[in-house]
């Protein structure tokens, strides 16, 4: 099977839906992806993200309940699909077999 290709914000977006699962939407994204990244991430790149990773069958979306915190506007959920979940394990295990090969001496030392 041929791999698909993955950017380091789609990687992001994809592993943020699958943390936050059932209350994945555009604004929880945007603001989990603050937090755990301390960057600012603009809510229209987050959905162009989103648009990407389910045109390559990466993610799922469905329509939740309308609330009134909303204005009885719906929500647009997403959900990580097979493909999505097999890409994540794959680039997760390219990166863990990188770090590995990795000598304690190619890398200068620093304080956090």
């Amino acid at each position: 099977m041929r791999r698909t290709y993955l950017g380091e914000f789609e990687e992001l977006v994809l592993l943020t839906v699958a943390v936050l699962h059932e209350s994945a939407y555009g604004v929880a994204i945007a603001d989990g992806l603050e937090q755990q990244t301390a960057r600012s991430v603009s809510l229209s790149a987050v959905h162009a993200a989103l648009h990407r990773l389910q045109e390559k069958g990466m993610l799922s979306s469905r329509l939740g309940e309308a609330t009134a915190e909303r204005g009885g506007r719906r929500k647009r959920l997403f959900t990580v699909t097979a493909l999505g979940s097999r890409t994540l394990h794959e680039v997760r295990q390219v990166r863990e077999q990188l770090w590995a090969s990795v000598s304690p001496q190619a890398l200068p030392t620093f304080s956090v």
